[in-house]
């Protein structure tokens, strides 16, 4: 069994948040060691970087499976992340739902509509995702360091270039 981060066991209706480097994989708990997760072709448990091909999907399968062959060596979490912002639906309004999705084909989005949205929705009736929003803040960052960047080396190379024209006429 892969390392877990929490001595509890899952209850139905958990959120279970699986690391697989760089990325975290999502799947709600049903009970009897099974998961229910939406999965592009992609999400393999275990293929790291592969498993990244799934912002090129499109497409993606709600499964059923064995937590334990989802998870494989990777570590998980229960992580009912938006507990404190939104009140969960009943774990059997969670689990019903989830059951009834199984084998469905969803559309697919790693921006709009990914594991953590299909999970998250399930739980709370409300679609979120905190990677996304990790990714967009990281993006904006970098952009305004570039900017920033940028900016500067433009006023250097003015007070540099005008010095040398300076020069250049004496």
């Amino acid at each position: 069994m892969a390392p877990t981060l929490f001595d509890k066991k899952p209850e139905p209706g958990d959120l279970i948040e699986i690391f697989r480097g760089g990325y975290q994989h999502w799947a709600v708990y049903i009970g009897d060691g099974f998961v229910i997760h939406l999965a592009p072709p992609s999400e393999i448990a275990h293929a790291g970087a592969n498993s990244m091909m799934s912002v090129l999907c499109d497409k993606a399968k709600v499964k059923k499976e064995e937590l334990y062959k989802v998870v494989e060596r990777n570590e998980y979490r229960i992580n009912n992340l938006l507990d404190s912002k939104y009140e969960p639906k009943s774990p059997g309004a969670i689990v019903r739902d989830a059951e009834r999705r199984v084998g469905q084909e969803l559309p697919y989005s790693f921006i709009q509509r990914n594991c953590e949205h299909f999970a998250t929705e399930l739980r709370y009736g409300k679609p979120e995702s905190r990677q996304v929003c990790q990714a967009r803040d990281v993006m904006l960052a970098a952009g305004a360091a570039a900017a920033v960047g940028i900016g500067v080396f433009a006023i250097a190379s003015y007070f540099m270039g005008g010095s040398k024209e300076k020069k250049d006429h004496q």
